[in-house]
This record gives structure tokens, sequence and C-alpha cells, in this order.
């Protein structure tokens, strides 16, 4: 088993035990197991999977960093929600207003974070989507 700690700017998400993550790093997918070697990533917008008690839980990660040494891991980011808190019409909104932006390009437009919004967006109505 993996002890595992997600945490965010506003503290801890979650806490417990589970038999595997499976997360995007900027390197690509990856499902981490118990007894892994030890590893620190970073971790790109994605879908994280965890496997609880025989049971598979998506949430959607807003990037951030992944530490895990001696079954212990610890998930820092910026936001994280599961599938059950998204509100998916927020999502969708979400992915208009960050798709408008993009295609305007005017000299207001700060490009990179309408980009990093419309990957928050695609991800969180994925995760809902299943």
């Amino acid at each position: 088993m993996i002890k595992l700690k997600i945490i965010t700017p506003l503290g801890l998400y979650k806490e417990g035990e589970v038999e595997a993550v499976h997360v995007t790093t900027v390197d690509g997918e990856t499902t981490i197991l118990s007894n892994h070697m030890p590893i620190v990533a970073m971790l790109k917008t994605c879908k994280c999977t965890l496997s609880e008690h025989k049971e598979q839980k998506d949430y959607a990660l807003a990037g951030g960093l992944l530490q895990f040494a001696d079954n212990e891991m610890r998930i820092l980011t910026d936001a994280v929600e599961g599938r059950e808190e998204i509100d998916i019409e927020r999502a969708k909104r979400a992915k208009e207003r960050a798709e408008a932006r993009l295609k305007k390009q005017d000299s207001r437009t700060n490009i990179k974070r309408a980009e990093v919004a419309l990957a928050k967006a695609i991800n969180r109505i994925h995760v809902y989507n299943g």
C-alpha cells in the first residue's frame, strides 16, 4: 500500500492508503505501485486515478509535483477536484471563454494564461465524463 497525501495551497485535500496512482508527468504517463523506486516528478494538468480498495477514483489535477519514497507519496498541486466535485457546466463555460480569448489574440490577451485555462477546463470535462 502507498500512504498518499494530496496537498493544495488551502491545505490537506486527501490522505489515505491506495494501491496505485496513475498520473501524467512532463515525461509521460506513469503508474506508481508499492515499492516503486523513489521518484520526484513534475505533473502536467491531468487526470489522476487512484486505486483504492479495488475501486478506481478519478481526480482532475492542475499540475504540480509528485514525490514518492518508501511507499509514501505526496502530491502538491494548485488545485484538485474529484469527479463528483466538478461543476460540468462551469467547466464548459470556462472552456468556451478560454477558446474565445485564444481566437481573439489581441495585445491585451495573455496567451499562456488562456492556454492553461483551456487545458484545465478540458481536463475537468475529461475527468467528469470518465
